[in-house]
């Protein structure tokens, strides 16, 4: 297992632009788990070879004996989540940038220091693309050019998130009051909330050599979860979810991050 911060680099040299869509909280396993979305969801990526995935975590219900979700409304054993989730995940591996554990997953991880979702990683061969709590992710892109030019450069951190708040405003002053503390981010990604967001917030940069003190910004963006609301949700009088998939387009030519939800 890598440390959190050993940067996971990644080089497009042949594509004019990049795809990419964050996944979080899919919770298979889980009774509300939208199985026939989610299974629609991997063909759709599998078909399009253009697009690629960040995970954040949450990706299996994982529900054990002390855990706050009922081990007797599970679909599927956490053995059979793991392996259910390699099956759908194998074909696409290669279009997976990185991936971190989320709060489900580190339920074992406290119990019996077993990470299931190191345990996909590792199976898919991919475990350098793992990262226990938070991923530090480079993307460069374009070929090699000539002498003062500069290829764009994309940095990206993703964590699965934490705290609660029933109101979306608390998941994004959470996510943004974090953001704030990277400097050199172009785009933070998290989960856990179940409240898909995009914000963008900005922050004074000073400039040493010039003497000029100018704005920059940040892309914070909340993925979706794959649950419909009932179970806990409901007996916790949450509020129900929406479900919108973020796209994040990645300019190859020139320095430009376009997301869509």
């Amino acid at each position: 297992m890598l440390p959190d911060f050993e940067m996971i680099v990644r080089r497009f040299e042949e594509r004019p632009n990049l795809t990419i869509i964050p996944v979080s909280d899919v919770h298979l396993g889980a009774a509300e788990h939208m199985e026939k979305e989610w299974a629609a969801f991997c063909d759709m990526v599998l078909s399009n070879k253009d697009i690629y995935l960040i995970l954040a975590g949450d990706l299996i219900n994982n529900a054990t004996r002390n855990s706050v979700s009922n081990i007797f409304e599970e679909t599927l054993r956490p053995r059979e989540q793991k392996k259910m989730m390699v099956e759908m995940l194998s074909p696409i591996r290669d279009r997976i940038l990185c991936c971190v554990s989320g709060n489900h997953e580190r339920r074992s991880l406290k119990d019996a220091d077993d990470d299931p979702c190191y345990d996909i990683m590792c199976k898919l061969d991919i475990e350098d693309r793992y990262r226990e709590n938070i991923a530090f992710l480079k993307i460069q892109m374009g070929k090699p050019r000539g002498k003062g030019s500069v290829n764009p450069v994309y940095t990206f951190v993703v964590t699965h998130g934490a705290g609660g708040g029933i109101y979306t405003g608390a998941a994004v002053n959470r996510n943004e009051r974090f953001g704030y503390v990277i400097d050199g981010m172009d785009c933070l990604i998290v989960g856990h909330s179940h409240k898909p967001t995009i914000t963008q917030p900005g922050k004074l940069k000073i400039n040493h050599q010039q003497n000029k003190v100018y704005m920059t910004t940040f892309k914070v963006i909340t993925a979706t979860s794959w649950l419909t609301f009932g179970g806990y949700a409901a007996q916790k009088m949450l509020l129900p979810p929406s479900h919108a998939i973020q796209t994040i387009m990645l300019n190859g030519k020139k320095k430009e991050i376009n997301i869509t939800m």
